[in-house]
Formats: structure tokens, sequence, C-alpha cells
């Protein structure tokens, strides 16, 4: 079996598009996120953007390894609006990723299959507008060391091209000898051998975020 450790997703929110059916208008929008909590305040800024609307309905997946996906029909009939928008999302292999279809009703009822199809197409349309990018599953590390050491550990962090996410310097109470603090990151496929080197080594401790 293959290791993979990229996903792919989007970068920036997409523009607006918009389709027509029997005089309903669905608009569609994307957006990359991060976690559960982006979700809220995007919804709210385009119930602000479209208060004649009547549905926000939307789907959206988190996570590369442990998926995270929620559909939402917002009032539409059971399954016609959010799992079509979640379908396109699988569709595009995309993750991190919020997609909205905003209706506004035309007068004309639509029925199951004519909702089914309309936010599916808006789905498709805003997905074929974004610029999908692939990106690598990082693993996220802490190395504590005295600073006598930090030679040491920017050597190898130099040697094996890994980046450094943050760094801070604390005093030790016992010694009153400075104490380095790096996070670093990795690629996955990486991630144990990193572990292996730091841990191998003589008063540094690493530590999995």
């Amino acid at each position: 079996m293959e290791f993979k450790d990229t996903y792919n997703t989007i970068d920036f929110p997409s523009s607006a598009v918009l389709f027509k059916e029997k005089n309903s208008k669905f608009f569609g929008y994307a957006f990359p996120i991060q976690s559960e909590e982006d979700v809220k305040p995007l919804i709210e800024t385009l119930r602000k953007l479209h208060p004649n609307a009547g549905h926000f309905c939307y789907a959206y997946q988190i996570g590369p390894d442990t998926v995270t996906y929620r559909a939402n029909d917002d009032g539409e009939p059971s399954n016609s609006a959010g799992m079509p928008i979640y379908g396109q999302i699988q569709s595009f292999s995309v993750t991190n990723v919020l997609i909205v279809v905003v209706r506004i009703f035309g007068g004309v009822k639509l029925g199951v299959g004519g909702l089914i199809s309309a936010y599916k197409t808006t789905a498709q349309m805003v997905l074929e507008t974004c610029e999908i990018v692939e990106k690598t599953i990082d693993i996220h590390f802490t190395i504590t060391f005295d600073y006598q050491n930090m030679n040491k550990v920017m050597r190898v962090i130099k040697e094996k091209k890994l980046e450094i996410v943050s760094q801070e310097m604390e005093i030790n109470e016992d010694s009153g000898l400075p104490i380095g603090k790096i996070e670093i990151k990795t690629r996955k496929k990486n991630a144990e051998m990193v572990f292996d080197i730091f841990s191998s080594m003589f008063e540094i401790d690493i530590k999995r975020l």
C-alpha cells in the first residue's frame, strides 16, 4: 500500500457563482477552513449578504487523516441539498473546505430531483472556479535543550530541511542557564526518522504535539 501524506484543498475563498433554475437563484461559495468553528461566522456573513434568501445549505469536510464532515439542508427536503453538495467535495477529492449554496426562491417548486440537481450543479460550478492545491500532512514537534546544544539541534534542522514554526528561550530556574525551545514540523512520512534522531541525542528532549 502506497504511503500518502498529501491532500488537496483550496487556499482562497472563491468568487460567487450563480446557477438559475425556474426563476430560483443558487449562489455558490467555497471557503478554506481549518476547524468547525470557522463555519458559523462564514454562514452569518452570507446571511447578511443575501437577506432575502430562504436557504443557506452547505457541506464541509475537515482533516486530511481523520475526516470530519457535515451536510446541512437548512430547511430543504431531507438530503436534497447538503448531501449533493458534499458529493462534489468528495468528487473533487478536497478537504478543509466549506461549500455554501444560497437559494433565493423564484416562485416555482423544483421538486426533490430538481433541488438535488441544482445544488449539485452549483457546488460543482464553484469548485471548478477554485485553484486546488496539494499540501503535505505535517507533524509538529517541540524540541527542548540546554542552550549549549543549540548548534547540534540547528545542524539537524538544516540537514533534514525541517521547518521552524516558532522558537523561544527560557531560563532554567534551577541552574539559571538558558533553555531553548523550538517547534518544528516535517511531513508525515519523515516524522518517525526525525523523532528518532532527536530522541537519541544527549540532553535533548523531543515531544510530538
